[in-house]
């Protein structure tokens, strides 16, 4: 039986299948993946001898390798120890790779046993993508314009330099991995955050964005000349991500733009040194000409080299790369057919897999050459960011290019792979993985009661004692209600009618901001926003999203709710530059938000006073003029008293928020829910009085059930905010948690009302409340 080599110093070879003859060679082929299992076979119909190297024992090409080896394909001075070890039993004749990024592991083996191959450095300048880069500046190879950076300052100031849009990727990765357009200043974060997290050495790369469509290219390289190329058209999907959702060979391009993408590549591998072996390019074809975008000292990945290719040309590439590995003069390269071949990625929508079929019909399929389903029932299908995104491909091919993209859809659509819901997570979880990313900025206490966090502001803490936020909470745990179940009503409504829009429920997000301020950074704004979005969309509900004291931060969270056709309320602060809430309000009215807003009680706010952002209180006159301007309901937030609630309808306001900012702006304030019983009979008295006067009146601050959320239209409210516990909904499950918290409040929401005998929340009133609290 064979075994694999064990990672250790002494290595005991396994026996090969046959002994070494004149006729028998050894080839080392690094990495035993899908991509690696041509190599292995056809090295094997060759009749040679094959060691392969992989760090997963259970790799499919490891059952088919003569000798199979576990080591990692970057572990360089480990593949170079057991190449010696093994070359004193087998001299091994040639090494390579194809697929993955381990040029840098052949080539170090290459020299340290004297084969055929390029240099150490040459793989290690088409590996990191700074120092490819470099080298094409030097050589005036067209490439786009680029930054190597470390740091998000850096990358800042790199983008500054380049311009938008801009491109941002890990240095030293593949498969598109940590690879994202910037489009907008604010994205950066973000994107650097995921290019960082995606590189094995910590560089990251800022290019400009290259418009235009895209090759991918293979070549041989034999004595230092270009013996064979083969040209396909790159199908890149799923933006601001670059998805190679599939490519067809041969290319429909002219072959004037082929030929001169051909020769690019060639230009390229003499910039950096590659002399013999594969290489493989990716080119743009701008308006200025074509492009590297990148190039590999190895053959292509995608199923290229080891599929489409032979199907479509009947040249057998990896043979003839082979051949070269071994020092032979490739074998005859000329096409011995003439046929289109299309590979697509098979992508599911977002979901937990329920069960995959359809494989052995569409293997039956004439004209289908091969086809990999890497999914099983049980998996979580996610939204494509990268190329190891997807749940496997169909390659086939057809006498021309539309009857073979004809079959590759016919072929796709005959894949069933059943999408369910994804498994949502507990709220103890969420509390629990919201906990490990907080660390000491918010310990998700069981009950977010505010004793934890007192004084905490700037974090999520009541400002000084801490004793508002606390009271909020307290109020509305005192409140009682009655049971009430001899009742006609046998179903209740939850649905709201709020600025146009019918919402499933009356619980809405608070406005929240300030992930650096206040959340330690955990998440970026955008990751927030879009949390908070998403989340309450999925509940049938709208929320509300703050604005910042950073200048710029109100075009990200609007940016995000762009994306969502303008699903969200936004509140801003009460600057006092005029121009700047103006251009606020021209944003949200821009996005298409239902309605604006601004937290008055922000005119103090201590947030705001460290980033020298100068707030104020605003006059009657500044909000009227501000409601006339922002065109949209106009909702005023932190509203306390009935005189205020007064004024507020007076100026116009649609809506208010009896709110002390979460016990954030002053210590000592009343709760909420104390207040609120006094500002709704008095805005009750006011429109009975003037009929054409119209407010809904909101409320937060403590709010944590569907009992609280129903306690609080019992004393007057049309709807309630929520703030706090959604920030760790959102931290420890994203939209997912989001959605979970605000589902489980709406479930106790509509239990209450049917056990109060609510059939709608109009008919919630103080009757409902114990009166003896």
């Amino acid at each position: 039986m064979r075994s694999a080599l064990k990672q250790s110093r002494k290595f005991t070879l396994p026996e090969s299948r046959y002994a070494e003859t004149e006729k028998t060679q050894t080839l080392l082929i690094i990495g035993a993946g899908v991509m690696q299992v041509p190599a292995i076979k056809i090295a094997r119909a060759m009749g040679l001898r094959t060691v392969v190297t992989d760090y997963n024992p259970h790799a499919p090409g490891m059952t088919l390798a003569d000798i199979p080896v576990v080591m990692s394909t970057r572990d360089v001075q480990g593949t170079i120890r057991i190449a010696r070890e093994t070359h004193a039993k087998y001299p091994i004749r040639g090494c390579l790779t194809v697929g993955t990024d381990a040029s840098v592991t052949v080539a170090a083996v290459c020299e340290a046993l004297g084969l055929p191959g390029i240099r150490t450095d040459a793989a290690e300048r088409a590996t990191d993508k700074i120092k490819m880069r470099s080298a094409f500046l030097s050589a005036g190879v067209p490439s786009p314009k680029f930054c190597g950076v470390w740091t998000l300052s850096e990358a800042e100031m790199a983008l500054a330099d380049i311009g938008l849009p801009a491109v941002i990727k890990p240095a030293d990765n593949m498969g598109a991995r940590g690879v994202k357009k910037i489009s907008k200043e604010w994205e950066l974060e973000t994107a650097f955050r995921e290019a960082k997290a995606a590189s094995t050495s910590g560089g990251v790369i800022l290019e400009e964005f290259m418009p235009g469509d895209e090759l991918s290219i293979d070549v041989l390289i034999f004595d230092g000349r270009p013996v064979f190329s083969v040209v396909a058209d790159r199908i890149i999907r799923h933006p601001p991500y670059f998805v190679e959702i599939g490519h067809i060979l041969p290319s429909a391009k002219p072959p004037d733009q082929q030929d001169a993408a051909v020769a690019l590549t060639v230009q390229g591998c003499r910039a950096l040194g590659i002399t013999q072996g594969a290489a493989k390019s990716d080119i743009k074809l701008t308006p200025a000409g074509p492009k590297i975008g990148e190039l590999a000292a190895r053959l292509s990945g995608g199923f290229m080299s080891g599929y489409t290719c032979p199907a479509a040309t009947g040249v057998e590439i990896i043979r003839a790369a082979i051949e070269i590995a071994l020092g032979r003069t490739p074998s005859d390269l000329r096409p011995t057919l003439q046929q289109v071949s299309v590979e697509r990625s098979i992508i599911p929508p977002p979901g937990r897999v329920l069960s995959v079929g359809g494989q052995e019909e569409v293997r039956r399929m004439p004209g289908v050459v091969e086809l990999f389903v890497d999914v099983k029932e049980g998996d979580l299908i996610s939204p494509p960011k990268s190329n190891l995104d997807k749940a496997g491909h169909v390659i086939v091919v057809g006498p021309d290019r539309e009857s073979a993209l004809r079959l590759a859809e016919e072929a796709l659509a005959r894949i069933q792979i059943e999408i369910g819901a994804p498994t949502v997570l507990g709220w103890d979880e969420i509390r629990t993985a919201a906990r490990a990313r907080f660390g000491a900025v918010c310990t998700a206490c069981k009950e977010c009661d505010g004793k934890a966090c007192a004084g905490q502001v700037p974090g999520v803490g009541g400002v000084g004692t801490g004793e508002t936020f606390m009271d909020n909470f307290r109020a509305w745990r005192q409140l009682r209600l009655e049971l009430r179940t001899i009742h006609e009503v046998k179903e209740v409504h939850s649905e709201i009618e709020l600025f146009g829009l019918t919402l499933r429920h009356p619980i809405l997000a608070a406005p929240m901001t300030g992930t650096s301020t206040n959340m330690g950074g955990v998440l970026t704004e955008e990751e927030f926003t879009d949390y908070f979005i998403r989340g309450m969309a999925d509940t049938g509900c709208i929320p509300m999203v703050g604005d910042g004291a950073s200048i710029n931060k109100y075009q990200i969270i609007l940016d995000v709710a762009a994306r969502y056709d303008g699903w969200a309320i936004p509140i801003f602060k009460p600057r006092a530059d005029e121009e700047e809430l103006r251009k606020r309000f021209d944003l949200a009215r821009e996005v298409g938000c239902p309605a604006v807003g601004m937290d008055i009680d922000a005119a103090n706010f201590i947030t705001m006073q460290k980033k020298g952002v100068a707030v104020e209180a605003k006059t009657p006159d500044q909000l009227r003029d501000y409601i006339r301007y922002s065109g949209r309901p106009f909702i005023l937030k932190g509203i306390m008293t009935p005189d205020q609630a007064e004024l507020a309808m007076k100026v116009g306001a649609s809506a208010i928020v009896v709110s002390n900012h979460g016990g954030r702006v002053l210590d000592h304030m009343p709760s909420t829910a104390s207040v609120l019983p006094g500002i709704a009979s008095h805005v009750k008295t006011l429109k009975g009085q003037n009929a054409r006067r119209s407010m809904k009146i909101f409320v937060d601050g403590g709010i944590r059930t569907g009992d609280d959320a129903l306690k609080a239209l019992a004393l007057g409210a049309d709807a309630v905010l929520v703030g706090r516990p959604l920030m760790i909904a959102a931290v420890g499950g994203k939209a997912e948690g989001v959605s979970l918290y605000v589902r489980r409040m709406e479930k106790e929401l509509r239990k209450a009302m049917l056990l109060t005998g609510c059939a709608n929340i109009g008919a919630a009133s103080g009757k409902i409340l114990h009166t003896n609290c």
